[in-house]
């Protein structure tokens, strides 16, 4: 097929590079370069850099609204836009734009997480499964009829990081197997009473609170690893909690116990143990080889 990609971060790569190796893309859509680092230099997109290692030209408007990038977008002469993680608002006039229309590589089981975020949101819910739905794109937000799906399981020790990458790879998969027979994947409605959406994860969120349960403490904290990642504040300094288990030792909410090499945060029933931090300036590290260099005053309340 003749294909428009348009994606952005990482996640979107791996079904850009297996589209390129079965299909004909003719064009790139992204997110335009942003000055970035202590030089100011202009850093572009994954999807970008890949699309121009492989001789495809590339477009990075700041909207796709105006009439002329629209007439720029229809005359690619294309079968199909395929969509993964892209970024900007795609009006009717793009949707409709090619004989297949836009489809979505989108990371959940649709309806359930539709949004910014479903990577992080589902792990955080403790789904014990996610995965990738092809959809056909509408107006709403991630409300198009849906063409295929595949599962993946997320388990006790899933991160966000590790499940990303999952899904990245399956979205791959599942848009090859779609694209070589679309005629084969009649569209299925969404039932709208299952959904769930999966807002932005703010940075306020990220700060940690103990006034919650062990188990909804964990989730948040694989679920945001390792970015955002959560954190608390001690003597003024930054430390994230990259992975802790659930521990019934009883402490107040917040309070901090070090028992040698062990570190254990009290919460609302029980405590976390945690297991692997990263303390601020520093690289992240098994929280016992952190405690060989430094200590913690067991009693602190964490405010």
């Amino acid at each position: 097929m003749k294909i428009v990609f348009m994606g952005t971060p990482d996640f979107s790569v791996p079904a850009l590079q297996r589209l390129t190796q079965e299909h004909d893309v003719v064009c790139v859509y992204t997110r335009e370069p942003k000055v970035a680092g202590r030089g100011n230099l202009l850093s572009k997109t994954p999807v970008h850099l890949f699309a121009e290692q492989s001789g495809i030209e590339v477009r990075t408007p700041k909207t796709l609204k105006n009439i002329d990038e629209q007439k720029k977008f229809a005359d690619l002469n294309a079968d199909i836009a395929v969509v993964a993680a892209y970024g900007l608002i795609l009006p009717k006039e793009i949707l409709e734009a090619f004989p297949f229309g836009c489809v979505n590589i989108h990371a959940s089981l649709l309806p359930r997480w539709r949004g910014a975020a479903p990577i992080q949101r589902a792990i955080e819910a403790g789904d014990k499964e996610s995965g990738v739905t092809v959809m056909q794109m509408a107006e709403g937000l991630d409300t198009g009829d849906m063409l295929a799906k595949t599962v993946v399981e997320i388990k006790q020790d899933t991160t966000g990081e590790l499940l990303h990458d999952k899904l990245s790879l399956a979205g791959a998969d599942l848009i090859s197997k779609v694209l070589a027979d679309i005629k084969k994947y009649p569209p299925i409605k969404q039932d709208d009473s299952l959904s769930c959406y999966a807002q932005k994860i703010d940075k306020s969120e990220c700060k940690i609170n103990f006034a919650a349960s062990s188990y909804d403490l964990c989730n948040k904290i694989r679920a945001f690893n390792p970015y955002p990642a959560v954190y608390f504040e001690y003597n003024k300094e930054r430390f994230k909690i990259l992975y802790a288990i659930e521990s019934s030792k009883k402490l107040a909410v917040g309070q901090i116990m070090q028992e040698d090499d062990k570190l254990f945060i009290g919460c609302e029933n029980g405590s976390l143990e945690v297991k692997k931090m990263q303390r601020q300036g520093k690289k992240a590290m098994d929280t016992e080889e952190l405690l060989k260099g430094f200590s913690f005053e067991s009693g602190y309340i964490i405010a």
